[in-house]
């Protein structure tokens, strides 16, 4: 394994690391998850990311059992948890990034991870209805309190998070130091062109989700796709339309002659993409399979093989280079 620092953090993060949505608590079972973090700590993942709303606060509970399980040394790894959905209900009280919610499911998070503190703590989504100011003090407080020891957003614009910066700057506040966007071949903008400034200015840090697009790039989707995969799972429906479309499967098909002269298989190619990105922090892997999660591992070496060369081969088949403003 290899590490990355957390933005302008000294947190040292592993290049890959193991998320939870759609699959601990909903997906597959208990026994499979801990199979799956047991793996991943073994190859020197050490940053397993979680939220409130992932399976309504099953998804925390179950890696909360398996990390108490494991005894793993509380130094050797980090967890996560993020904050807006809630975990289900939608009175007002029960969502947004306003002091009583932020407060509340950070408590609520502790409990089911069973964790004295939580190592990286989210603003799951902008909350157009808080003042950013009040999020930034409550998150401060959180941290001064010994709840939290960083936090971050996700999804947030570039303006958004330079405005939550503006305030901590103000207010003599901890700024937040991540942000968890979603980046893979297919979606490369905001990471790579929105965001550009703030790499230099505040040093944002970037855990990145969905590397593999809800699975489009691991080069196993049609168009009819499967019953079982994760963009036939029930209410994903918004997911699948937006990801899969006949264009992209044969961009995939392109890319997958590219990855075999390589000797690589599709997903890897496009985990190893993502982390010839210098500002990426993190990949975060979904996985529901150990030979799954065994197989996306060797994207840690299999970035050696993107030379300049192969970058330009692939971008020759995206043909999708984010629009860079003119100074």
């Amino acid at each position: 394994m290899r590490y990355r620092r957390l933005g302008s953090s000294g947190l040292q993060l592993s290049e890959l690391s193991l998320g939870s949505w759609l699959t601990f608590g909903k997906q597959i079972e208990d026994r499979t998850a801990e199979a799956l973090m047991k793996v991943a700590y073994e190859a020197g993942i050490n940053f397993f990311d979680n939220a409130q709303i992932y399976s309504r606060g099953e998804s925390e509970r179950v890696m909360g059992k398996i990390l108490k399980k494991m005894k793993w040394p509380r130094d050797t790894w980090t967890v996560s948890s993020k904050v807006y959905f809630g975990t289900g209900g939608k009175l007002p009280t029960q969502v947004g990034l306003h002091r009583k919610h932020v407060v509340e499911g950070c408590d609520a998070a502790l409990k089911r991870l069973q964790v004295d503190y939580l190592d990286l703590y989210f603003c799951h989504r902008p909350d157009k209805k808080t003042p950013i100011e009040e999020t930034a003090w409550t998150m401060h407080q959180l941290i001064m309190s010994g709840k939290i020891l960083y936090w971050g957003t996700s999804e947030w614009s570039a303006q958004e998070i330079m405005e939550a910066h503006m305030v901590a700057r103000q207010h003599h506040l901890i700024a937040p130091v991540m942000e968890q966007p979603q980046y893979n071949l297919f979606h490369r903008d905001k990471v790579e062109v929105e965001y550009d400034q703030i790499y230099r200015t505040v040093g944002l840090g970037t855990t990145i989700w969905s590397p593999l697009a809800s699975g489009i790039l691991a080069g196993k989707h049609t168009m009819d796709g499967h019953k079982n995969s994760r963009l036939r799972m029930a209410g994903l429906d918004w997911l699948r339309e937006r990801e899969l479309t006949a264009e992209r499967l044969k961009k995939v098909e392109k890319l997958k002659a590219i990855a075999a002269k390589l000797d690589l298989s599709m997903p890897v190619l496009a985990i190893a993409w993502c982390l010839r990105n210098p500002n990426v922090s993190t990949v975060i892997l979904g996985a529901s399979k150990v030979a799954q999660l065994k197989e996306n591992l060797s994207a840690i070496e299999a970035q050696d093989k993107l030379t300049d060369e192969v970058m330009a081969r692939i971008a020759k088949v995206m043909d999708n280079e984010p629009k860079r403003p003119q100074w």
